[in-house]
């Protein structure tokens, strides 16, 4: 009896599985072109099935300097973490880089406002337009997420289009020049590596604190492992995921994000 149990567990268990499987393969990551200012921009997008239908959350997420939208959905896949939502991974050009390419030779974003002729914003704001009209987007459930130099966009996208934002989770980053005093209210989640060799852990944990002041956040309590959530008096807390690592993004981030992004529409607009 028990073995026949424990095989019929199996099969359940195999049965789901495909399901998901064949949920996923139906709803492949989709490579989108679009033209900015004459410029052609790209992004592999994941919709699923009920998108055009039922009003559904957005994340964008951003990739490092020299990275790609296909190494971002392979090592941040927050679409495998929240299938239900709709997941961009845009592909970000050539882009100077004061610490690692001072000549741009690799692919990023643009640090502060007004660099490139806010090259990277009208990108975000053509995605969000246009997959807007395609899909029902919920206006109070669009995140940002980024590592490294996608982590200093989303920050930039906060200060620049927080409007649109719902919530944000930099990771690996900081303030770019002039950022913060644009920056109002939301809640955020910092990830940091307490042995990041470019992004000094130094400056990610002075970013960390001023994000404290600016949501008015006071005591602390756990929020899943390596996570620490500041309670905010306005509502918008800070969510600080410290690790023991370098410049690396942890496997276990991309779920803890997704977590983070569920916890937090906007109450009010």
């Amino acid at each position: 009896m028990l073995i026949s149990f424990c095989r019929q567990l199996v099969a359940a268990f195999a049965l789901i599985l495909s399901a998901e499987t064949i949920l996923l393969a139906a709803n492949p990551l989709q490579s989108r072109q679009w033209t900015v200012e004459n410029l052609t921009r790209q992004a592999l997008v994941f919709a699923p099935p009920q998108a055009k239908t039922n009003s559904c959350p957005m994340v964008f997420v951003f990739h490092g300097h020299g990275g790609s939208m296909n190494h971002s959905a392979r090592s941040f896949p927050l679409h495998t973490h929240w299938p239900e939502a709709i997941v961009v991974y845009p592909q970000g050009l050539k882009t100077p880089a004061p610490l690692v390419d001072p000549e741009g030779r690799l692919s990023g974003w643009q640090f502060s406002i007004g660099e490139l002729g806010d090259r990277d914003l009208k990108f975000f704001d053509v995605m969000l337009e246009s997959l807007s009209k395609e899909y029902r987007v919920d206006k109070k459930r669009i995140y940002a997420t980024g590592h490294s130099n996608g982590g200093f966009f989303s920050y930039l996208l906060w200060a620049a289009r927080g409007t649109n934002l719902a919530a944000t989770a930099p990771c690996a980053a900081a303030f770019g020049p002039g950022i913060l005093a644009h920056l109002k209210p939301k809640p955020v989640m910092h990830v940091a590596g307490t042995q990041d060799p470019l992004v000094w852990f130094f400056w990610q944990n002075a970013t960390i604190q001023s994000l404290r002041q600016l949501n008015k956040c006071g005591e602390s309590r756990p929020w899943g492992d390596n996570a620490t959530e500041y309670i905010s008096s306005i509502g918008c807390p800070v969510v600080a995921y410290i690790y023991q690592g370098g410049h690396m993004l942890p496997p276990a981030v991309p779920a803890a994000v997704a977590k983070f992004f569920k916890e937090h529409p906007v109450k009010s607009r």
